[in-house]
């Protein structure tokens, strides 16, 4: 054997212990999995490509410049049929954003409500909450959107024979009619007023917290607050000569005249999101309940405290460590189950993009936006629920 053939057993240890090495191994892999990432994006990308070339589609974002040519029923902006697609799209994410935020104050306050009910030593009050979770728990949301807008609101008197409620509202199968608040000149002195007494309140609040844990010592600052918030704001209102009228709707003779409406549209889609995620929501409750030990229970009611305040301020501040991580999870369904309004016609993100994409043909690019501003709405919910998550975790000392 030559002697530049030889090797020591070194070098063969060497070797071999270089490609047996996990860590170079997994680079290796991470390596390969990037570039059939990248070879797999390119791909996809030079195809889209090449199709809307032969199909003769332009692509790019300047179609949101155009004019949109139609009308959007519900609308928290200025919207006209002369207004831009871009403005329409706006539209339809700000009606997106409404539902998704009064659904999760609502399912959430549903929820807990039930939620405690399932636990409740009241045998009607506990069965009618189980019957709750187990009816729309089991029903597909479609199907509860479509019962609010067919089986409930489509049944209401016609706008000519609308219920009249107290405080000047009108019900019917064109929606809620309500007086629409018209603010004078001065009142933006109440909102400062009102901005100001919300910090105040924060900070008092956050006081009493602090003093609670230094000393132990429980400061009341419910009337505080309350001075705090409805007294200012109250007092500048009255002092800037109360700038705030209401247009009030009137009921004609073939319709309702006047005043804001919140169509049925909204309430069907509201309403089923917000009851059907309140089932499962009342779940999560419940089973942070439960995985609240049974002693602090005991320990809370040895000492004398009240069955109500042990579980306002002993059970539930434990079980929101518990409940918080799914309650994420249910948040995000809501949000994303707001783009089944395309089944009743209400003009949220994904209704107003699929008239934009039928009149343009920008398929990609709408369906981009979509992806965009779901992607945006899951992770900025994601970000506050963590934060909230944090903020509620045990710190240990």
């Amino acid at each position: 054997m030559a002697i530049g053939a030889t090797t020591t057993p070194e070098k063969e240890k060497s070797a071999g212990s270089f490609i047996n090495d996990p860590q170079v191994r997994g680079i290796f892999y991470q390596a390969i999995t990037v570039i059939i990432l990248a070879l797999l994006i390119y791909w996809i990308a030079d195809n889209t490509i090449e199709n809307l070339r032969r199909a003769n589609i332009a692509s790019g974002y300047g179609f949101v410049r155009g004019r949109a040519g139609f009308d959007v029923g519900q609308s928290l902006i200025a919207f006209t049929s002369d207004s831009t697609y871009g403005r329409a799209l706006v539209v339809g994410f700000l009606n997106t954003l409404l539902v998704a935020i009064a659904g999760i104050i609502t399912a959430t306050i549903i929820g807990f409500v039930v939620g405690i009910g399932r636990l409740s030593h009241n045998w009607i009050i506990a069965k009618l909450s189980l019957a709750y979770v187990e009816v729309f728990r089991n029903i597909p949301p479609l199907l509860v959107i479509f019962f609010w807008y067919s089986g409930v609101l489509a049944v209401l008197p016609q706008a000519r024979e609308a219920l009249a409620l107290p405080l000047n509202i009108f019900v019917s199968n064109r929606g809620v009619a309500f007086p629409r608040p018209v603010f004078g000149d001065g009142f933006q002195y109440t909102l400062y007023a009102f901005i100001l007494a919300a910090l105040a309140s924060f900070l008092v609040s956050r006081y009493a917290r602090r003093k609670q844990a230094e000393t132990g010592q429980r400061i009341p600052v419910l009337w505080t607050v309350l001075g705090l918030v409805i007294g200012l704001p109250l007092v500048t209102f009255v002092a800037t000569g109360a700038p705030l009228t209401f247009d009030v709707p009137v009921a004609g003779k073939f319709n309702l005249t006047g005043g804001s409406v919140v169509g049925p549209e909204f309430l069907s889609l509201f309403l089923a999101l917000s009851f059907y995620t309140a089932a499962f929501i009342a779940e999560i409750v419940r089973a942070g309940i439960r995985g609240v030990s049974k002693g602090q229970t005991e320990a809370a009611h040895a000492l004398g405290i009240r069955p109500r305040l042990t579980t306002r301020l002993v059970v539930v501040p434990q079980a929101m460590r518990i409940i918080i991580p799914p309650l994420t999870s249910q948040y995000l369904n809501l949000t994303k189950n707001s783009s089944l309004a395309i089944a009743i016609g209400y003009a949220d993100l994904v209704a107003v993009g699929g008239t934009i994409l039928n009149q343009t043909g920008q398929a990609i690019e709408v369906v981009s936006i979509w992806l965009i501003v779901y992607l945006s709405l899951s992770l900025a919910t994601s970000l506050f629920m963590n934060w909230y998550n944090a903020r509620m975790a045990l710190v240990e000392r």
